[in-house]
């Protein structure tokens, strides 16, 4: 029996269904909105795998291009390895659900999400995080909550919930909430430079809209959704944890005296070490959970001196920030722009590369094509942590980061007018401590300072953290490092310039967060941001007056619409020609927009001479240096401009007369002549004669 559900947010009904396809799941769904159809499954393993002691939770979710009527791109014809898009969307699916299974459930769960059709309007990813919720409401997966996600948009000064992608392509907020009835679990977006003021009201609508979708998730639950399988909670040995809590709590405590990283690591572990060899053989069985009791042990001192006495780890105040140290241009101007930047023990050194046209990154997508003039690539090898383990290649998280970095500093960058060139910021992450994508922001703003790109403004990133407990009362941190991200219950990352915010990410470890969190967050991150951007501005008051010497030149020139067949010429030949000859990249737009580009002036200079000589039209009584192209019994074939010959008559080579014309000329010889006439066809009479003295 077939299950439906519409609820009406915005205008705009989603109707959800259950039932009919993919009955052997655990729960399956089909949400759709206009003709945007997303389907999700979600599975739950019956038994849990011997020693797992984490919950294992999967997201995939796969955009097929058979939604939107198109063959994938490539040689193969069918999907492959997931896009950086697909795995983004993995992610916001992800992030929202996690904190909100039971603490002890720690069974195998995927869930597997796929947008069957697309009419090119409406956003399937948001579609994909109620599609995920509505899968685990209706299945027999213990998840209590009913958590659900809306688009929300600024466009001429009104918020507006979930739309279009064209509406979207006008909006000052690209923003996704997702929430329970009770409190948001997770936002992520960007903006153009929009106040504090204004992202706190769009999520407050948001989460107001959010409530309604959750109330129909009620509604088909109640009517078809499976009773709660039984469960093995994670395992757990009570006298052990007391054993342990009695013997060495005290050790724990004397942590919070070790402020540098690795030195605090490497006592924590001495202390499991100890912990282990001593008790087990009063408890074998167990042995394994000393580690976790110990990190409990260690949480509730942290949060509870957080709490109480507002003291951090390594000793800061709530609201203060990690010493912060910045290098301009630590590597020669091979690379067109560099900066590392330093805060606490958290460290990226920010790379530029200027690219033209040629250089731009063309992404296939379900319903289009886009380009990508600006990318931010994100780096995060193992030895930033001081360990060994995988190193190349990119994971989920170093996607999300870069992205999230990307969307920080994109609205900073210059019309393509102004500055037309492709811009890459590479992030190596030296060393970690907490925050590494702000860390990027802040290195990636100051490298293309160095680089010489004319941004808007500076843009710096932070991350703030909260610590709250059961009776509500809480801490907000501002700038956290590792052990308050693992310890703590949000990792709120914003970032912007001096007078708004362009990029944002909450993620937290409780239910949800409410409003006065938010904006108590907020207005402390603002006053985090304008601390870095001082230091910034201090180290790079303003963007280098020029580019590196190795970075592309570029140049635009407009020429006539008919000349571009021309300049082109037969099968590209012309422009083959003129580009083997110059050494420099040209695009040729529909408009006449010729842009060229090449490293050195020299170049440009060659390619704008050899394109003028196509384009322009010859002058009758000019003098032009051209080479000699044929030679015949009666003349020379000259050509003075690319594509342009006329004939040096044989008579007016010199003033003596000449028998043969090898005698005075050869193929290849440069020879300077005088454009006697030009007739309607475009043939040229010449003449060397006129310019050479005649002899008495």
């Amino acid at each position: 029996m077939s299950f439906e559900q519409t609820v009406e947010v915005g205008g705009k009904k989603i109707r959800f269904e259950t039932g009919e396809i993919a009955k052997q799941a655990d729960g399956a769904v089909i949400v759709s909105c206009g003709e945007t159809v997303v389907f999700a499954s979600a599975v739950s393993a019956r038994n849990v795998k011997e020693g797992q002691d984490f919950f294992p939770l999967s997201v995939e979710y796969r955009e097929k291009y058979y939604a939107a009527g198109r063959f994938p791109g490539g040689y193969i014809k069918r999907e492959g390895k997931p896009g950086d898009h697909e795995i983004l969307v993995c992610r916001i699916t992800d992030r929202p659900l996690r904190p909100l299974f039971p603490k002890d459930f720690v069974n195998d769960v995927q869930i597997i999400i796929y947008v069957l059709s697309t009419d090119k309007k409406e956003m399937a990813d948001v579609l994909a995080i109620n599609a995920a919720s509505a899968a685990l409401s209706v299945s027999a997966i213990p998840f209590p909550y009913f958590n659900h996600a809306i688009t929300a948009a600024k466009i001429d000064g009104k918020y507006v919930l979930n739309p279009t992608i064209e509406e979207m392509k006008k909006s000052r907020l690209d923003l996704v909430v997702a929430g329970t009835i009770k409190a948001v679990t997770m936002i992520e977006g960007e903006s153009s430079n929009i106040s504090e003021e204004e992202m706190l009201g769009a999520i407050e609508f948001a989460h107001e809209n959010i409530k309604t979708i959750c109330q129909g998730q009620i509604e088909l639950k109640k009517n078809c959704g499976k009773p709660e399988m039984t469960y093995t909670p994670r395992s757990w040995d009570e006298n052990l944890e007391k054993t342990v809590r009695e013997r060495y709590t005290a050790a724990v405590e004397a942590l919070t005296q070790i402020k540098e990283k690795k030195a605090r690591e490497e006592a924590q572990a001495a202390i499991i070490d100890k912990a282990k060899t001593e008790l087990k053989e009063q408890f074998p069985d167990t042995i394994g959970l000393v580690r976790e009791i110990v990190d409990e042990i260690d949480r509730d001192v942290v949060r509870r001196r957080i709490i109480m006495d507002k003291a951090r780890p390594d000793g800061r105040g709530l609201d203060e920030i990690r010493p912060i140290t910045v290098r301009m241009s630590p590597l020669p101007n091979r690379v067109h722009g560099s900066a590392l930047f330093t805060r606490g023990q958290t460290q990226s050194l920010g790379i530029v590369t200027l690219g033209s046209e040629g250089d731009i990154q063309y992404v296939d997508k379900m319903n289009d094509e886009i380009e990508r003039r600006f990318m931010l690539h994100y780096n995060f090898p193992p030895f930033s942590v001081g360990e060994t383990g995988r190193f190349g290649g990119q994971g989920r998280r170093e996607i999300g980061h870069g992205m999230l970095a990307e969307r920080a500093l994109v609205w900073a960058l210059p019309d393509n007018k102004d500055f037309p060139y492709t811009v890459r910021v590479v992030s190596e992450i030296m060393e970690s401590n907490g925050s590494s994508s702000m860390a990027t922001v802040c290195s990636g703003s100051l490298s293309m300072y160095a680089a010489g790109i004319p941004l808007k403004a500076p843009i710096a990133g932070i991350a703030m953290g909260l610590v709250m407990d059961e009776q509500g009362n809480y801490s907000i941190l501002s700038d956290i490092q590792g052990i308050e991200d693992h310890l703590g219950d949000m990792d709120f990352k914003v970032a912007g310039s001096e007078t708004g915010i362009t990029a944002f990410q909450l993620d937290i470890k409780v239910e949800g967060i409410t409003t006065e969190i938010m904006k108590n967050a907020l207005a402390q991150a603002k006053k985090g941001r304008l601390h870095i951007l001082g230091i910034m501005n201090q180290a790079a008051p303003a963007p280098a007056e020029k580019t590196s010497p190795y970075a592309p030149r570029i140049e635009k020139i407009k020429i006539p619409v008919d000349s571009i067949g021309g300049l082109i010429g037969p099968g590209g030949k012309m422009i083959k020609r003129i580009v083997e000859e110059s050494g420099a990249q040209i695009n040729i737009e529909d408009d006449g927009t010729v842009t060229i580009a090449g490293v050195g002036q020299e170049t440009i200079d060659k390619a704008l001479k050899l394109v003028h000589g196509v384009v322009d039209e010859v002058e009758e009584g000019a003098v032009y240096e051209g080479t000699v192209k044929r030679i015949v019994d009666f003349g020379a074939f000259v050509e003075i401009l690319p594509g342009k010959e006329g004939l040096l008559h044989i008579s007016k080579i010199d003033h003596k007369r000449i028998n043969k014309v090898t005698d005075v000329l050869q193929l290849g010889d440069k020879v300077k002549v005088k454009v006697l006439s030009v007739d309607r066809n475009g043939k040229m009479d010449l003449s060397r004669k006129d310019l050479i003295k005649k002899e008495d």
